[in-house]
């Protein structure tokens, strides 16, 4: 961000530096610099501290101060120097303080939502009754050609051997390496063609040749169990994202239902949107 790099420039010509010492009625109103005649208070350098990328909050505070405080006086002085705005300037200055104060509103909003009672709640309704499915484990050999399946399948009903046959043939070296074994896996992990398959599949049995996007698969699925469902750990983040959704949603639509609001842009050609030499009249 410019603002950062322009405080990277700040710190490159810092020399030593000894912050001022704390004063008992010191607040966030304190002035700390006045340019031509505006105030730079300790609250802006705060606010502007919290800003930083983590890396550059942990410098040095006598480094950090007359870094932030240099920062913030230029700044100041090429704003005063920035004379009448033009209207693009101002209408973004107007967006960005919008969304700001938006997040704002929703802070609290979002902290409310998301508590234990809520999460708990959230991965029982999710779940406790859900029935976690099965899981599958299956080995396959995938090749180019539905020629070369049919070849390998014949050896196989022949009684070769699987997983010498993938180590030999399949073009899937990961698994064929292993013997064409790719472990255990759920529903959603797999190609569809490959997932029907399997789940079709006798176990001990070799199925296929099965046409994926991949090639040719011959399947030979090992043994199934069913799935264990994830601890609340393991989905707090997913959980904790949905239910911030959910609140944001249901706050948001109960301040528009209340609100009065008009839109007579609507009937307004949308290809005004590309238009930006509006912003020049």
């Amino acid at each position: 961000m410019m603002k950062h790099a322009r405080f990277l420039a700040c710190l490159a010509i810092l020399g030593g530096f000894a912050a001022p010492a704390l004063a008992q009625d010191t607040t966030a109103d304190t002035v700390v610099a006045t340019v031509n005649g505006t105030d730079i208070t300790l609250g802006h350098m705060i606010v502007l501290r919290e800003s930083l990328p983590q890396q550059y909050q942990a410098l040095p505070d006598d480094v950090l101060f007359k870094g932030i405080l240099d920062q913030l006086i230029q700044q100041t002085t090429l704003e005063q120097s920035a004379g009448t705005l033009k209207k693009r300037d101002m209408l973004s200055i107007e967006n960005d303080r919008r969304g700001y104060v938006s997040g704002v509103a929703l802070q609290a909003v979002v902290q409310g939502a998301v508590t234990d009672a809520a999460l708990q709640a959230a991965y029982d309704a999710k779940y406790k009754a859900a029935d976690p499915g099965k899981e599958y484990n299956a080995a396959h050999i995938l090749v180019e050609t539905e020629e070369k399946a049919n070849e390998l399948k014949a050896q196989l009903d022949g009684g070769a051997d699987f997983a010498e046959l993938a180590k030999a043939n399949s073009t899937d070296t990961g698994s064929g390496a292993n013997g064409g074994d790719l472990g255990w896996f759920g529903l959603g992990m797999m190609v569809k063609p490959f997932e029907e398959a399997v789940v079709g599949a006798e176990i001990g049995k070799v199925a296929g040749p099965v046409k994926s996007d991949f090639g040719f698969h011959l399947i030979l699925l090992k043994e199934t169990r069913a799935a264990a469902a994830p601890t609340l750990d393991e989905v707090r983040d997913e959980l904790a994202a949905e239910i911030e959704r959910t609140a944001v949603e249901a706050h948001i639509k109960g301040l528009t239902d209340k609100a009065t609001i008009a839109r007579p842009g609507e009937g307004l050609d949308p290809a005004l949107l590309r238009d930006a030499t509006l912003l020049d009249k």
